[in-house]
């Protein structure tokens, strides 16, 4: 079928902002910002809603900066914003509403038509492995590492920080970046109940399962170099990831 021209005398085609392009733009304005991500997928994930402050509490920002993120993503439809009675508080202001946020039912997936990216991702998987499969695993996790120190940098993690806030600075920068990652200070563990990359992760976990580790140890350098995590591969998709943290 000829594609619809645009004006007369045959000019250039004329198609238009698609709908996948607005959907593109809208994720990138949205949820382009690691912290703005981590936000969203604690919003999304919390039993309650969630108030500014907590949010703020939780990933060590102002305030005014977790707000900012909250009505952003409001605005924007991911975030539907609510009032409940603050509790246990007395004098001026008491039972004040305080402004709640939780998660719409607002889509997030994009559909890529006529497109396989599951598939192509395994075929490029495949070659991976195949051009250099002695040394994929290395490479994976140089590759990971150098991104894990951009993430770090664009976020800005805490410097010279402890174990405790180190390995929960690193889950929150992770959740940002689409896995599900809880920190267990106390087992010296970072447990990652959904990876991002799905069903590769038990087939190639010689590549994928080094990039998380790349990513990781990038992640962690920024903060304290002595800091080692090592992977241990999940056997089924269902079944979390562990990684074990030590001083190297």
């Amino acid at each position: 079928m000829a594609a619809k021209q645009s004006g007369t005398g045959g000019g250039p085609a004329d198609f238009g902002p698609t709908e996948f392009d607005r959907t593109m733009d809208d994720l990138t304005s949205s949820l382009g910002d690691a912290t703005r991500r981590g936000i969203y997928i604690t919003v999304r994930e919390s039993a309650e809603p969630l108030t500014a402050s907590q949010i703020a509490k939780m990933f060590e920002i102002h305030p005014n900066v977790a707000r900012h993120h909250l009505d952003r993503l409001a605005n924007d439809g991911y975030l539907e914003i609510s009032r409940r009675r603050a509790s246990g508080r007395s004098g001026p202001g008491a039972g004040r509403p305080a402004k709640c946020y939780t998660a719409t039912g607002k889509e997030i997936d994009v559909h890529y038509p006529a497109r396989r990216l599951d598939l192509l991702t395994d075929l490029l998987m495949q070659v991976i492995v195949r051009l250099d499969r002695a040394n994929a695993a290395r490479i994976a996790r140089e590759v990971g590492y150098e991104h894990g120190t951009i993430i770090a940098a664009e976020i800005g993690l805490p410097t010279d920080a402890d174990f405790s806030r180190t390995v929960k600075a690193v889950a929150k920068a992770m959740t940002g970046v689409g896995f599900g990652m809880i920190a267990d200070v106390e087992a010296s563990q970072l447990i990652t109940a959904h990876c991002p990359f799905g069903d590769l992760a038990t087939t190639h976990p010689e590549v994928i399962c080094s990039l998380d580790q790349g990513l990781i140890a990038g992640l962690m350098s920024s903060i304290d170099s002595n800091w080692k995590p090592v992977v241990i591969p999940h056997h089924s998709p269902t079944e979390a990831c562990v990684t074990e943290v030590s001083i190297g």
